[in-house]
């Protein structure tokens, strides 16, 4: 398929073509929850820990005489069930990630932006270097694409002059090739992708 290219101006830049292999599929809903659901679990860190009873300071001498008190028999106060005991299975250190197939993760990134192109929410940018690291400037620009939440992808390196210029923009991302993913395609209103992104893409894919 034929999509319009254009610049950071707005203005025409031409016309490319986008591979129906990676841009043409049905958008399958079950294979994009998988993969988000992949993604958020395994950036959670996975450091909550609590004191079980083995690692609570404190004495273990019987708290008062077995009989005559009314009162349970207790002869420990570091159980779970006083004030300042251990925990009973709380939670401990450990990894939430869940396996995906390599191939299921690459096939839910072609989902991704093949739901982007179904939705006309993809733009192609020629390119989005800047001369000087404006953000002023940069907002001018995104207001004339209609850019307002928008994930933005470059080739291999993003100019710096760009990145440094669009960073402090509430709701806009820019990434190079390398770190496109599922999570901030969907998360994201449009996703801009500029020429260089798209020979990597096809690259990978190819």
């Amino acid at each position: 398929m034929q999509v319009d290219v254009k610049t950071l101006e707005a203005k025409s830049a031409g016309k490319i073509d986008l591979s129906d292999a990676i841009f043409g599929l049905e958008p399958r809903r079950d294979i994009l929850h998988r993969m988000v659901v992949y993604q958020l679990a395994k950036r959670r860190s996975g450091t909550q820990m609590v004191k079980n009873r083995n690692e609570i300071t404190g004495t273990g001498a019987k708290m008062f005489r077995q009989k005559g008190t009314g009162r349970a028999r207790h002869g420990n106060q570091k159980v779970p069930q006083f004030r300042g005991g251990g925990k009973a299975f709380g939670a401990r250190p450990r990894s939430h990630a869940i396996d995906l197939p390599k191939k299921v993760r690459a096939l839910a990134l072609r989902h991704a932006l093949s739901a982007k192109v179904k939705s006309e929410e993809l733009i192609i940018l020629d390119s989005v270097s800047v001369k000087d690291a404006k953000t002023k400037q940069v907002l001018a620009s995104f207001e004339k694409l209609g850019l307002s939440n928008a994930l933005i992808i470059d080739g291999k390196e993003v100019d710096q002059n760009f990145a440094k210029a669009s960073r402090n923009i509430v709701g806009v991302d820019v990434l190079p090739v390398q770190g496109i993913n599922v999570y901030d395609i969907l998360r994201r209103n449009k996703l801009v992708l500029t020429k260089a992104a798209l020979e990597e893409l096809e690259a990978r894919f190819a």
